[in-house]
């Protein structure tokens, strides 16, 4: 896409796939129980009182799905996108509605994550293992959440354990091609007024080389770039009085992944490519919480938690990177009826950086009130956020969300809603040698959106059309003119380069038909830059997926087909590809399930960026054990 057309275009090949979405919009009948989601409102509302765009991914899909990683995982939902620099563990950015990979805030039970050295969060450190349910807010989210929420918001909830409750758990091992191994353990309950879930897991393949050969910057290098990922996570909770509890999160995650790249050491400072790169990564969460009703319209929650993340990049001479965020909230809801709901939020936060890049260590904090307020009247629903920012480094930002929701009939409803966003500065991008630029603005965006939705008897269809306006882009400026009167920046800074818009459709569908369960999504996108036209890079015009699922007795057998479009990345265009997984599960004694899978059936030879390669064929073989209340 090369003009600034609104038209949305996509390839002829995608049509299966959205006559597939049509099938899947027809109707059906199935049990179905109310959603109550989070990350829409900050505090619980069922999802029919929710004016935004909201996708829930519960636990059962996660188990069954065939995703390779969290990111994977995602991406098979409308409007997600994803940027991987090769197989699994490999750097990754998610892309949602088109906006950038620093536009997303990604919240682990209430906690901010990512580097703020890198402004994103690193995906490739989280594992599938400890997650219990996603939610992903898709559309304007600054107004509840702050900096960076112009694309969208990720919540991850870990698994919880239930005061009162018996023992639950699952183990699981699995062995699969490219030298791939999956283990791990989660065990959750509760005793008197005690809560607890616990979980480890190890993840590791042997890969192949991350770049083909002949890649523009001379960094091939022929070994194999595997990675190896452990997990672990410990959830406790106190219930003294019914109604209050004390909870202690932890949460660590280590990645070591290997990838191609360059060296220039002294003393000739040639170019070298031979090493064995690797980045060894450290996350960690840390998170003490409190939540209590106050009475019966007046439920208080004090969080004080704290996020590390911690890069060591490159081989002989590796390069270190550190970011920690301190993190409090203190957050109050007020239902006085049914009907209408109340928050008020205080939140501070203190992120620090340091750097072998860097000459000092570097730091900034922000506080910030909310107030939302969420009300029905009749078939009508409105919902008005409110929040105010205040950064020690890049001032003073109100942003604001309204939205709107009417049922038209018990099945189908109509909803609107605008808002306004802003993406801070990175730590790089003010502070990074001779190319940050400490008076760098924040970037600034207006989105509007509409949509409509159908829900009956478990099945359910929707459909969603968007417009985001975003100016004083932050990204790497040639033009040195625009940079510091300093000889550093002779080849371009970090600069506010321009402006983009961001519109598109997605449609999603779900339907059962006895024992076989349907999914399906298409995404349109128009990602492009206001000035040239030119469409942003990674970003494909359109994206589609099809999940079937089907039940015989103790057999269940699942296929999932994902395409996507071409991007352009570097000057050039990445081809379209589509890929299919398959698989089966046996459970041929109660506690216990035999399951199988073969990704990427056909061996499709793609370049999920360019001069990166995934990986091909990969066949798995896995046991799992699962018990419950023992």
């Amino acid at each position: 896409m090369n003009s600034k057309s609104s038209a949305l275009r996509a390839r002829p090949a995608s049509w299966t796939l959205r006559l597939a979405v049509a099938a899947c919009f027809a109707g059906g009948a199935a049990a179905h129980a109310q959603t109550v989601v989070v990350t829409g409102s900050r505090e619980p509302l069922p999802l029919d009182r929710v004016t935004a765009d909201v996708v829930v991914i519960d636990a059962d899909r996660i188990r069954s799905s065939t995703a390779d990683s969290v990111e994977d995982l995602l991406r098979r939902e409308a409007g997600v996108q994803v940027s991987r620099n090769g197989g699994p563990g490999k750097s990754a950015a998610v892309f949602i509605r088109g906006a950038s990979a620093s536009n997303t805030v990604v919240l682990v039970d209430g906690v901010r994550i990512g580097s703020g050295t890198l402004g994103q969060v690193e995906f490739e450190a989280l594992s599938l293992s400890q997650i219990d349910r996603i939610e992903v807010l898709r559309g304007p989210g600054s107004s509840l959440y702050g900096a960076d929420a112009a694309g969208g918001v990720i919540q991850i909830f870990t698994r919880t354990g239930k005061a009162g409750g018996g023992i639950n758990l699952e183990a699981n091992a699995a062995v699969g091609g490219y030298g791939a191994r999956q283990g791990g353990v989660a065990v959750s309950g509760g005793s008197g007024a005690f809560d607890y879930a616990a979980s480890i897991s190890h993840e590791s393949d042997d890969g192949v080389s991350a770049l083909r050969p002949g890649d523009r910057f001379g960094n091939y290098n022929p070994d194999k770039d595997g990675h190896l990922r452990t997990s672990s996570s410990l959830k406790l909770g106190f219930t003294p009085v019914d109604g209050h509890r004390l909870g202690l999160l932890v949460t660590d995650n280590r990645l070591r992944s290997q990838y191609d790249g360059s060296e220039y050491l002294a003393p000739s400072f040639a170019q070298d490519a031979s090493g064995d790169m690797r980045n060894t990564l450290k996350t960690r969460v840390v998170a003490l919480d409190y939540r209590g009703r106050v009475s019966s319209a007046w439920t208080t929650s004090v969080q004080l938690a704290r996020n590390t993340d911690d890069l060591v990049s490159g081989f002989r001479a590796p390069d270190t990177y550190r970011t920690e965020r301190d993190q409090f909230t203190w957050q109050n809801a007020w239902t006085p009826d049914a009907d209408t709901q109340v928050v008020l939020a205080y939140e501070h936060l203190g992120e620090q950086a340091e750097s072998s890049s860097y000459v000092r260590g570097e730091s900034r904090h922000n506080n910030a009130l909310v107030l939302g307020v969420s009300s029905r009247f009749g078939d009508h629903t409105l919902q008005a956020d409110l929040r105010r920012d205040d950064s020690s480094v890049y001032g003073g930002n109100t942003t604001g969300r309204l939205g709107w929701r009417m049922s038209l009939t018990p099945a189908w409803s109509v909803r609107a809603l605008a808002g306004t966003t802003f993406r801070a500065p990175s730590f790089n991008d003010l502070y990074f040698p001779d190319y940050g630029v400490p008076t760098i603005e924040a970037e600034r965006g207006r989105s509007i959106e509409a949509g409509v939705e159908w829900r009956r008897n478990g099945s359910e269809a929707s459909a969603t059309v968007y417009r985001n306006r975003v100016k004083n882009l932050i990204a790497y400026q040639p033009d040195a003119s625009f940079c510091p009167p300093d000889v550093g920046y002779q080849y371009g800074c970090a600069g506010n380069v321009g402006r983009a818009v961001l519109q598109g459709a997605t449609l999603s569908g779900a339907h059962r038909v006895g024992a076989l369960q349907l999914r399906a999504t298409v995404d349109f996108l128009d990602a492009t830059d206001d000035d040239t036209g030119a469409r942003l890079t990674r970003r494909a015009a359109h994206q589609e997926s099809l999940s079937a699922d089907y039940e015989l007795g103790a057999w269940s057998f699942g296929a999932a087909l994902q395409s996507v479009g071409r991007r352009p990345d570097g000057n050039v265009n990445l081809g379209a590809y589509a890929l299919l997984d398959l698989s089966a599960r046996w459970r041929f004694m109660p506690q216990w399930q035999l399951e199988a899978k073969v990704l990427n059936v056909a061996d499709k030879d793609y370049s999920p960026a360019r001069d990166y390669q995934a990986l091909g064929r990969q066949a798995w073989l896995g046991l799992r054990y699962s018990a419950r209340g023992l």
